[in-house]
């Protein structure tokens, strides 16, 4: 993964959904204060927060946001004519939010970088049989008729294997922030392997799928 200098101060995208590093994100902006920021990201230095809305709803900022979040690099803007945004957009890298800043007119943090920590065990043999259970689980929701897309090339890179996996497995909001928010590759396969054999049975149950 590309690290980017991130600045002190960033602006933020609250979001319902988490954003994982090498995750491409697709965003379709419309309220009138990230419009604004937009502009600003795209006229500075093309990056900004996207933190999760861990209670509330973001329009009219009546939320309650993560502490912790992804980095955002816009690689294709385009605006609409009637002043909308669509945007396709690349996790970076995991950021920790020192403070919330007031709205003005969007939100803005002060962060610091939070790279994974360093693994020194070889995970290669686990992460292979996690690797296993996901394409199981995968298939089984395409076959319940889940809207799982395109399912990524099988890759040897456990970090980035890991991140893939948990972007992709069906899972709610606040189980992936807790694999975003692992303090590294081997407590993210752990949390994993877990959470897939949770999705596992949980789709068996509901759509008498096995």
């Amino acid at each position: 993964m590309t690290t980017v200098e991130v600045m002190t101060v960033t602006p933020q995208f609250p979001l319902g959904s988490v954003l994982f590093p090498s995750m491409v994100l697709p965003l379709h902006v419309f309220e009138p204060r990230y419009r604004a920021m937009v502009k600003d990201v795209l006229n500075g230095d093309g990056v900004f927060g996207v933190v999760l809305i861990n209670r509330g709803r973001d329009i009219g900022g009546d939320d309650q946001r993560s502490t912790f979040g992804t980095i955002a690099r816009v690689i294709k803007a385009e605006e609409l004519s009637d002043g909308r945004w669509a945007l396709i957009t690349v996790g970076v890298d995991r950021f920790k939010v020192n403070c919330w800043l007031p709205d003005d007119p969007y939100p803005m943090a002060d962060i610091e970088p939070w790279p994974d920590g360093v693994c020194t065990e070889d995970l290669s043999a686990r992460f292979r049989a996690v690797q296993v259970k996901f394409l199981r689980c995968m298939a089984m929701a395409s076959e319940a008729g889940l809207n799982v897309g395109p399912l990524p090339e099988a890759i040897d890179n456990v970090q980035l294997g890991c991140l893939q996996m948990a972007a992709m497995t069906p899972l709610g909001p606040f189980d992936k922030q807790r694999l975003l928010g692992a303090p590294g590759p081997g407590h993210r396969l752990s949390l994993l392997d877990e959470m897939i054999d949770s999705a596992i049975q949980l789709i068996e149950a509901r759509y008498n799928i096995s």
